[in-house]
């Protein structure tokens, strides 16, 4: 078995998607009008559902918003550098959690929420 993908449901997704690119500075793969879209992110996809699309599916699930506790999970992004990354996430509208601070094993990392109050780390590579 391989992972493949994540999906996040967000309220608005055209609003995500243009956030992730100029916040991360990612592209989009498609989007989709069922409310789906994708982005190139490397070998697995971080992708998002609009509400309309993920209450299709059937089942509850605890929306994200920015205003509440982040869910209790994290999205990782990996860099050579932290500082300008994180900087360019705030400037483009994350909110910050925590400022790029070494970690003991060597690692260099940050943390924002994005636009729906998921939690975003970015991240040297470790080792």
């Amino acid at each position: 078995m391989k992972f493949g993908y994540t999906i996040l449901y967000v309220k608005d997704l055209e609003a995500t998607i243009a956030f992730y690119e100029k916040a991360f500075g990612m592209t989009r793969k498609f989007v989709h009008e069922s409310g789906y879209g994708e982005l190139s992110t490397g070998e697995t996809t971080l992708a998002f559902a609009n509400y309309a699309l993920a209450d299709s599916h059937g089942f509850k699930y605890q929306a994200a918003t920015p205003s509440a506790l982040p869910p209790s999970f994290e999205i990782a992004l990996i860099t050579g550098d932290v500082e300008t990354a994180h900087q360019r996430a705030v400037t483009a509208g994350a909110i910050e959690v925590k400022k790029p601070g070494k970690m003991p094993w060597g690692q260099t990392i940050s943390y924002v929420r994005d636009v729906n109050g998921y939690t975003v780390e970015i991240c040297t590579p470790v080792g």
